[in-house]
């Protein structure tokens, strides 16, 4: 989306001047506006598809690399029945991380972005829509979408689902919710995530926490390591699964 930006509130806005070389104007504003609207229609009918078969759908997000395919191989393990979880998995390329979690026994419906201008950095509504239509709904009870790893877009597109988490890995520093604060200010949980790395790192977890909540201080924060598995049963319970 450029420079362009959706705030909480619904209010649009580009930057111009010294932000960089896009000519930006009205034009370009409504333009953007229209996908926005189109998307959240879409977005819209998803949440009805689901309630009407009664899943509850959660939209991960993270930066690419933080643990999100781990995160949920670990969650389809603990749960006494994967096939009734299903994932909406986002890529620019490959199966891999379908592949994994097939094989853990989640329905899976693959979603590549190549297709996009260098590949889509994010999933919208309509690329969800047609995900949902690859999916038995009535067989599942709970829809993860694995959003496109990115700190950004994706937080900007609703997708129809019930409820937000990101995965934060701790390597990526304190400052990332102050840096950028999108994704941050959208979610309902924080995922913080590679805890078994803290005593090798010079990481401030408090600090991190304090900067989380100077812009989203309604946020939950689980802590993790999907690796090994601690503290998975506070995100099973987050999820309903537990």
């Amino acid at each position: 989306m450029g420079r362009f930006h959706r705030h909480d509130d619904g209010t649009t806005h580009t930057h111009v001047g010294d932000h960089g070389g896009y000519a930006t104007g009205p034009e370009r504003v409504t333009v953007l506006e229209r996908i926005f609207d189109e998307n959240d229609r879409c977005a819209e009918q998803n949440r009805l598809r689901l309630d009407a078969a009664a899943v509850t759908a959660v939209n991960l997000m993270s930066s690419p690399g933080a643990g999100k395919t781990t995160l949920l191989e670990r969650t389809l393990r603990a749960v006494a029945a994967p096939g009734r979880i299903g994932v909406i998995e986002g890529d620019i390329e490959t199966s891999i991380d379908a592949d994994r979690l097939s094989a853990c026994g989640a329905r899976v419906s693959l979603l590549n972005t190549a297709h996009g201008f260098g590949g889509e950095c994010h999933l919208d509504a309509a690329m969800v829509s047609a995900a949902l239509a690859r999916l038995d709904l009535p067989a599942l009870d709970l829809l993860i979408v694995e959003n496109v790893g990115n700190l950004v877009c994706p937080a900007e597109f609703d997708v129809g689902a019930h409820r937000s988490a990101m995965v934060y890995a701790i390597t990526e520093g304190e400052e990332k919710p102050l840096k950028y604060p999108v994704m941050f200010r959208a979610v309902d949980v924080v995922v913080v995530n590679k805890l078994d790395l803290l005593p090798y790192l010079d990481f401030d977890l408090d600090l991190f926490e304090r900067n989380l909540r100077q812009v989203n201080p309604r946020a939950s924060v689980i802590r993790v390591s999907a690796r090994d598995g601690s503290g998975l049963d506070a995100w099973l319970d987050w999820l309903g699964v537990a």
